[in-house]
């Protein structure tokens, strides 16, 4: 069952709307007992990193999100400020990250005349195959919408990138946590492919 974590931030009905479409059972979890059953998480999140961790602390599910993931390795997809959440800290805030992959998030240099935020469509070069990216042409175009960048400490973590004026880090893979950078759920077929290829993992 494909289970979205809302503890009040995020397009959680956009995920859940793809994945009808697509008749792909899936649920919306805003208390632990609805994460019971569940066999693939997404942790969708926009806007301030310290806001998005308060609001998941806050929701009541962490302790069963982290025995999920941790110790019963269910696969985790998280999304934009999602993915950052995964790091150890992030430039954006004070508060610790999550901390499930070895990363900070930093925030683009303006030395490269970049126009913050980062918005728009960019192509994803493939790093390692990976099933997220499966029946996907190399530099497959997502919509990104971030000042933030996740700056992952190991190189085998990285199964995508993307550039903003430098390269950077957009989809991660770290055992049964996954990350994207980008908003499938705001990419017409390619993030519906993406969608579609996490179920299948």
């Amino acid at each position: 069952m494909i289970t979205i974590i809302d503890y009040g931030l995020g397009n959680v009905l956009a995920f859940k709307n793809i994945y009808n479409r697509l008749k792909i059972p899936v649920i919306i979890a805003k208390t632990s007992n609805d994460l019971v059953g569940a066999t693939k998480l997404i942790l969708p999140g926009v806007g301030s990193f310290d806001y998005a961790m308060k609001k998941l602390k806050m929701s009541g599910m962490c302790q069963s999100i982290e025995q999920l993931v941790l110790e019963d390795k269910i696969p985790l997809l998280g999304v934009c400020v999602g993915m950052q959440m995964l790091a150890k800290s992030s430039d954006e805030g004070k508060l610790p990250g999550l901390g499930w992959v070895d990363a900070k998030v930093r925030k683009f240099s303006m030395l490269n005349n970049s126009i913050l935020p980062h918005m728009g469509w960019n192509g994803v070069r493939q790093k390692a195959y990976n099933g997220l990216f499966k029946n996907m042409q190399d530099e497959a175009n997502f919509y990104f919408l971030h000042s933030y960048y996740f700056d992952a400490f190991k190189e085998s973590d990285i199964i995508g990138v993307s550039d903003y004026g430098v390269n950077f880090t957009c989809a991660i893979q770290s055992g049964n946590i996954f990350g994207v950078q980008f908003h499938p759920e705001k990419s017409h077929h390619f993030g519906m492919q993406l969608l579609k290829n996490y179920s299948d993992i």
